[in-house]
């Protein structure tokens, strides 16, 4: 069967891997350049694989206001809210109001991430390329007895699910994590020591040059700017180039699987299919180590700024914020001072933050928080995207659902919670 893949982020290109591991030819449409070129391009770096959670969270809606408050709060919000930001905070709002909503899709989203490791282990054992990446696990720090409840009861729903886990006290943390700082000091923290890392671009990138070397075809610089369809089917894409308007290219295709990130729900409305979901932003310095020794070994999450620091090989990874600015791609210089005064506190002397590399991107995000997997309303349109903040955590295992339904094979994860119809 042809299929076409429309999205060559890190949830296309494993999703077109995938296809064609099982026989499929596959072509990859996507307006950028070469692969991994937005979402995947500088993320935390993070396969957090026991840490994942919906967006729409009960306990966020206390939180908001003080966040939005505070100069370096993770919560952004630009002014005036647009329309269509008021209308993403009113859903959320009433997800979040939903009793058990918030517990049932996080049970969910942890089954699909558990899947999603041992499907990058196959990626891994099967091309061993360079991604500086590796399983040395995730930290969530806790300095306050609030942050320390909150770790002990997402260890008992790890503990439910057969997760493992640690929580360890101040000692066990700094013998983990020599390099992080004694002050200000911590009570403990949440562990998960075969949770992952990497460079999502690099990953991205080079998977698909396996792709390409096994017969993948790639179409960059191209969008979707119409879907043919009969008998109410999708059975071709028209593709246009954004600087060269006249240049009109059909793709025919026996099934599509749409994998846009924050360009789907544009895409799937030529589908017939109403996807809600938002671009959610996000900021990222890259820096060079200076101190290997005062530098994480994994990734450690900073409950004080919710600033997560990643280790890269010889590089480092800040990340933090999620703003709700629509697709503005401003990276206002007091975001980066926040990142910096993080690291400074937690990592201090690690990485010569002066010259780090910023980024600034948008995490698709649905307002109730899985993302959207499974299939559209025609019998060969699937949907593979709005991951949020998670997509590099899931990426493998929703591909691989994508190829087990587009075969029609029972899904490896019960689907319910990533329903692509639910809203509506």
């Amino acid at each position: 069967m042809h299929i076409a893949v429309i999205g060559a982020g890190v949830v296309g290109v494993t999703t077109a891997w995938a296809l064609r591991q099982r026989g499929h030819t596959v072509s990859v449409i996507d307006p950028q350049s070469s692969a991994g070129m937005e979402t995947s391009k500088a993320n935390a770096g993070q396969r957090s694989y026991g840490y994942v959670y919906p967006w729409a969270s009960p306990a966020m809606i206390g939180k908001a206001l003080p966040w939005l408050l505070s100069a370096d709060g993770p919560l952004k919000m630009k002014q005036p809210p647009s329309l269509s930001t008021l209308r993403f905070l009113w859903d959320t709002w009433r997800y979040a109001r939903q009793p058990g909503l918030f517990e049932s899709n996080k049970v969910a989203m942890l089954k699909l991430a558990a899947y999603s490791r041992d499907c990058f282990i196959d990626i891994e054992q099967k091309h061993p390329f360079d991604f500086s990446g590796g399983h040395r696990g995730l930290m969530e720090l806790a300095s306050h007895a609030k942050s320390q409840q909150g770790l002990r009861d997402n260890a008992a729903l790890l503990q439910r699910l057969g997760i493992e886990h640690q929580m360890l006290e101040p000692d066990e943390v700094y013998s983990v994590e020599p390099g992080l700082a004694r002050n200000p000091p911590i009570l403990g923290a949440l562990r998960l020591k075969d949770d992952g890392t990497g460079d999502c671009h690099q990953f991205t990138r080079a998977l698909a040059d396996v792709c390409a070397e096994q017969g993948v075809t790639f179409h960059y610089g191209q969008s979707v700017a119409e879907v043919i369809t009969e008998a109410g089917k999708p059975v071709a894409l028209v593709l246009t180039r954004a600087n060269e308007p006249g240049a009109v290219e059909q793709l025919e295709a026996d099934a599509f699987v749409l994998c846009a990130g924050a360009a789907s729900s544009e895409v799937a409305r030529e589908f017939g299919l109403k996807l809600s979901l938002y671009p959610v932003k996000g900021y990222s310095l890259t820096a060079a180590l200076t101190n290997p020794d005062k530098a994480p070994q994994s990734t450690v999450i900073d409950d004080e700024f919710k600033v997560v620091a990643t280790r890269l090989n010889d590089r480092l990874r800040v990340t933090g914020f999620v703003e709700l600015a629509d697709f503005n791609r401003d990276i206002p210089a007091r975001r980066l001072d926040t990142l910096k005064r993080a690291t400074a506190m937690r990592f201090p002397g690690a990485a010569d933050l002066e010259t780090a590399e910023a980024w600034t991107g948008f995490r698709p995000m649905t307002p109730d928080g899985p993302p959207a997997i499974g299939k559209g309303p025609a019998d060969n349109l699937f949907i593979n995207t709005a991951h949020g903040t998670f997509g590099w955590t899931l990426s493998a295992g929703s591909a691989q659902i994508v190829g087990q339904l587009v075969d029609g094979e029972p899904p490896a994860v019960d689907l319910g919670a990533f329903r692509p119809d639910r809203f509506g």
